[in-house]
């Protein structure tokens, strides 16, 4: 989970992610290094809405609520091919990103009070995060370093509930996504 802001993570937060746990092997030693999500116990992953709604509101209602909203969306395979940039950011692109943003929307849309990113970006786009707050050099840099590690595919089959516990981000649970259409 980006924290795009500058600003420590704050204790109640959550987030809801996808882990991308194929990309460790190519991207764990740069994240450990210049990714804070990453330093602070947020395995490699794709956000899926950050932040959502505070721990103190999630109850068995909420827990419910997500286990439909997710479980009528189909798991499905994405592809990290290629790396991206924002500014004084560096990231792995998944491809395709359709269901990605399905899901976003789908959370956003059943808690308007929780827009992705606090509503701060027009257009969401689906990332991993691999460096933040890095001057282009730094970000060259990981991008030659991960030419010979791509491509890999991730399956995705569940979306993780994490919270900040005031020092580091832990799940809290993790809901499936319906069985992938076979074609």
């Amino acid at each position: 989970m980006a924290d795009d802001s500058g600003s420590a993570f704050q204790a109640g937060q959550t987030g809801l992610i996808v882990r991308i746990p194929e990309a460790d092997l190519a991207v764990r030693g740069w994240r450990e290094r210049l990714d804070p999500s990453a330093q602070a116990g947020v395995p490699a992953h794709v956000t899926v809405l950050f932040p959502f709604l505070h721990e103190s509101r999630i109850d068995s209602v909420v827990y419910s609520a997500l286990a439909d909203v997710l479980g009528s969306h189909r798991a499905f395979d994405l592809r990290f091919e290629r790396c991206g940039r924002l500014p004084e950011v560096s990231y792995l692109v998944p491809e395709p990103d359709t269901q990605l943003r399905q899901l976003t929307e789908a959370i956003a849309d059943r808690w308007p009070e929780a827009p992705p990113y606090g509503g701060r970006f027009a257009e969401i786009v689906p990332h991993l995060t691999i460096a933040q707050r890095q001057e282009d050099a730094v970000l060259e840099e990981i991008e030659a370093d991960l030419v010979g590690r791509l491509p890999f595919t991730s399956h995705v089959s569940s979306v993780e509930l994490m919270v900040h516990d005031g020092t580091k981000w832990q799940e809290r649970a993790s809901f499936a996504l319906g069985e992938r259409s076979r074609s």
